[in-house]
Protein backbone atom coordinates (compact mmCIF):
# COMPACT_ATOMS: atom_id res chain seq x y z
CA UNK A 1 0.00 0.00 0.00
CA UNK A 2 1.62 3.00 -1.17
CA UNK A 3 1.05 6.89 0.55
CA UNK A 4 -0.67 7.74 -2.64
CA UNK A 5 -3.86 9.67 -2.49
CA UNK A 6 -7.06 9.01 -4.36
CA UNK A 7 -7.22 12.14 -6.77
CA UNK A 8 -10.76 13.00 -6.26
CA UNK A 9 -9.68 14.02 -2.62
CA UNK A 10 -7.02 15.49 -3.90
CA UNK A 11 -8.91 18.13 -5.54
CA UNK A 12 -9.14 21.64 -3.65
CA UNK A 13 -13.07 21.76 -3.83
CA UNK A 14 -13.54 18.38 -2.26
CA UNK A 15 -15.44 18.52 1.34
CA UNK A 16 -13.66 15.52 3.62
CA UNK A 17 -16.25 13.72 4.83
CA UNK A 18 -16.98 10.88 7.15
CA UNK A 19 -17.21 7.97 4.25
CA UNK A 20 -13.59 8.96 2.85
CA UNK A 21 -12.39 8.16 6.49
CA UNK A 22 -14.36 5.23 6.62
CA UNK A 23 -13.02 3.99 3.10
CA UNK A 24 -9.79 4.53 3.80
CA UNK A 25 -9.93 2.51 7.19
CA UNK A 26 -11.51 -0.53 4.42
CA UNK A 27 -8.39 -2.07 4.63
CA UNK A 28 -7.12 -1.98 7.88
CA UNK A 29 -4.70 -4.59 8.93
CA UNK A 30 -1.29 -4.68 11.03
CA UNK A 31 0.70 -4.40 8.31
CA UNK A 32 -0.48 -1.40 6.89
CA UNK A 33 -2.09 0.39 9.86
CA UNK A 34 0.52 3.48 9.68
CA UNK A 35 0.19 4.30 6.46
CA UNK A 36 -3.20 4.68 6.82
CA UNK A 37 -3.09 6.73 9.63
CA UNK A 38 -0.79 9.11 7.81
CA UNK A 39 -3.06 9.13 4.62
CA UNK A 40 -6.09 9.91 7.50
CA UNK A 41 -4.07 12.58 9.13
CA UNK A 42 -3.30 14.34 5.97
CA UNK A 43 -7.22 13.74 4.71
CA UNK A 44 -8.52 15.49 8.42
CA UNK A 45 -5.65 17.92 9.19
CA UNK A 46 -7.61 21.29 7.59
CA UNK A 47 -10.54 20.26 9.23
CA UNK A 48 -12.29 22.37 12.87
CA UNK A 49 -11.88 20.30 15.58
CA UNK A 50 -15.58 19.68 15.76
CA UNK A 51 -15.79 18.13 12.31
CA UNK A 52 -17.30 15.43 12.15
CA UNK A 53 -15.05 13.82 9.98
CA UNK A 54 -11.98 14.95 11.66
CA UNK A 55 -13.23 13.46 14.84
CA UNK A 56 -14.13 9.96 13.11
CA UNK A 57 -10.55 10.02 11.55
CA UNK A 58 -8.86 11.13 15.30
CA UNK A 59 -10.72 7.99 16.64
CA UNK A 60 -9.39 5.36 13.76
CA UNK A 61 -6.04 7.00 14.20
CA UNK A 62 -6.05 5.91 17.53
CA UNK A 63 -7.29 2.69 16.97
CA UNK A 64 -4.72 2.35 14.24
CA UNK A 65 -1.56 2.91 16.25
CA UNK A 66 -2.95 0.30 18.53
CA UNK A 67 -3.51 -2.58 15.40
CA UNK A 68 0.43 -1.15 14.13
CA UNK A 69 1.71 -1.92 17.63
CA UNK A 70 -0.14 -4.84 19.70
CA UNK A 71 -2.09 -6.54 16.08
CA UNK A 72 -4.85 -8.32 16.13
CA UNK A 73 -6.75 -11.41 17.07
CA UNK A 74 -9.49 -12.98 15.18
CA UNK A 75 -11.99 -15.53 17.37
CA UNK A 76 -11.06 -17.00 20.87
CA UNK A 77 -7.71 -19.63 21.00
CA UNK A 78 -10.41 -22.21 22.22
CA UNK A 79 -12.29 -22.13 19.27
CA UNK A 80 -8.73 -22.19 16.92
CA UNK A 81 -8.06 -25.60 15.23
CA UNK A 82 -4.69 -26.75 14.32
CA UNK A 83 -4.49 -27.81 10.80
CA UNK A 84 -4.59 -31.96 10.10
CA UNK A 85 -1.34 -31.17 8.15
CA UNK A 86 0.29 -29.49 11.34
CA UNK A 87 -1.50 -32.11 13.52
CA UNK A 88 -0.12 -34.99 11.30
CA UNK A 89 3.09 -33.86 11.81
CA UNK A 90 3.41 -33.04 15.04
CA UNK A 91 2.58 -37.08 16.06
Amino acid sequence: MSQAEHPARLRPEHAVTVEDVRRLMGASTPHFALQLRERIRRLIRSLPADHPARVEGEREIARLDALAYAGEVRGEAADMATLASVADDAA
